[in-house]
């Protein structure tokens, strides 16, 4: 007896990765079928596909297919680094990783952690505070820019910029999503090429010189338009989804207040409150591939062209992977990495600094503050693509054990 395959709406304003009846779809396949397509919700075969060289991620038929095809949105999106595979990847990411280091991440550590002291104060005078306006987006946006070499007084103008780039993602849901995303572009693109150009002449301590002189050490491997494409990429990667994670992690807090005192108690706790809270509201709700050629996938036949997109929140709440995965733990270790980071080759290039800032922020609030109260209506980003509040009105509960 032939088994029905689940259809869920995903395209939905409201639709949830983690309601009910996505996790009983969950139960009862490991696909469903979407407006979208076929969507994994189990983390084993998700990680097997992100993995698979048979698959590709076709920058041009994810636009086409998202009502894109021509403008500046496609010629920046289809050939940035995240759609290129083979060797043409390994070409650009090289670049990224000469310039990229593990060092250049730990030198930051002392800048975000003097930044989030700041921007703690700046919480701390207020009884209910948006914590996107107050924290959850100057944080990123003040590491990026420090990454970077943008100059503070263009921080401001960077922030919008770099929030509507990152609803790339978002364009199967319409409305004024396009539009958005093609003015930031627009006004992103300029500013980049006049910085470049800028470090070009006189180089800093930061990444985008450090990206020059590793292009000029290759003999212009890299173009020069696509060394300004890999930097408007790393822009949106390096503030939206982080902006997002801090505010998804208050959330999570907001509805588990014990935890919020665990840490505040066990600082030592701080990476596995990371990896919990990516597992538990990742800020990337999907991850997408296109069958490169006629194939079959956990024995389901594909043609070239026919996309399967990962729901990665469901499948980190895989039950057959996280024991007890059906609850926000920060005490238990998670042996099973995050999918909103990718996988094999694709592996997030910007992963390491996300889980830095991400994990000095949240043991220095809970040193400081009880746990969070949401106090008022939450605003949602789209739920597909990058996701998570938009504003978050907090209010931080007294507690006696909270070390001040």
């Amino acid at each position: 007896m032939s088994t029905s395959v689940p259809f869920l709406n995903v395209v939905d304003p409201e639709f949830d990765f983690c309601a009910p009846e996505v996790l009983a779809a969950q139960a009862a396949s490991w696909y469903a079928e979407s407006p979208i397509g076929r969507v994994v919700l189990r983390y084993t075969p998700a990680r097997a596909l992100l993995r698979d060289p048979r698959f590709d991620h076709n920058g041009r038929l994810f636009m086409e297919r998202n009502g894109v095809s021509g403008g500046p949105v496609y010629d920046w999106f289809v050939p940035m680094i995240v759609n290129r595979d083979g060797a043409d990847h390994r070409r650009l990411r090289g670049l990224v990783n000469r310039a990229f280091t593990p060092r250049v991440v730990e030198n930051l550590r002392p800048f975000i952690r003097a930044r989030a002291e700041e921007l703690a104060d700046r919480l701390a005078e207020n009884e209910i505070s948006d914590f996107v306006t107050d924290f959850g987006d100057p944080m990123p946006l003040a590491v990026m820019c420090e990454l970077l070499g943008v100059p503070p007084e263009d921080h401001d103008v960077f922030r919008g910029w770099s929030t509507d780039i990152g609803l790339v993602f978002s364009v199967a849901h319409g409305g004024d999503i396009p539009g958005r995303v093609a003015a930031a572009l627009l006004g992103l693109s300029g500013y980049v090429e006049s910085l470049m150009a800028a470090k070009a002449r006189k180089p800093g301590e930061d990444l985008i010189s450090a990206l020059i002189a590793a292009r000029r050490e290759d003999g212009g491997l890299v173009s020069r338009e696509e060394l300004l494409n890999l930097v408007i990429t790393l822009v949106f990667a390096a503030h939206d989804t982080t902006r997002h994670q801090l505010a998804n992690a208050m959330v999570a807090f907001a509805e588990h207040p014990g935890q919020w005192s665990v840490l505040g108690q066990r600082p030592e706790l701080a990476e596995r409150a990371v990896e919990e809270v990516m597992r538990w509201r990742p800020s990337t709700t999907i991850a997408y591939r296109y069958a490169v050629d006629h194939l079959e996938f956990e024995g389901l036949p594909l043609a070239p062209g026919d996309c399967l997109t990962v729901c990665v929140a469901t499948t980190q709440r895989d039950p057959a992977v996280f024991h007890g995965g059906d609850r926000f733990d920060i005490t238990v270790p998670r042996e099973a990495p995050p999918l909103q980071f990718g996988a094999g080759p694709h592996h997030c290039l910007g992963a390491a600094l996300a889980r830095a800032e991400v994990g000095e922020v949240l043991p220095l609030l809970a040193r400081r503050f009880g746990p969070p109260r949401i106090a008022g209506p939450v605003s949602w980003s789209p739920p597909m693509g990058i996701h998570g509040p938009e504003t978050l009105p907090l209010s931080f509960a007294s507690d006696a054990n909270a070390l001040r």
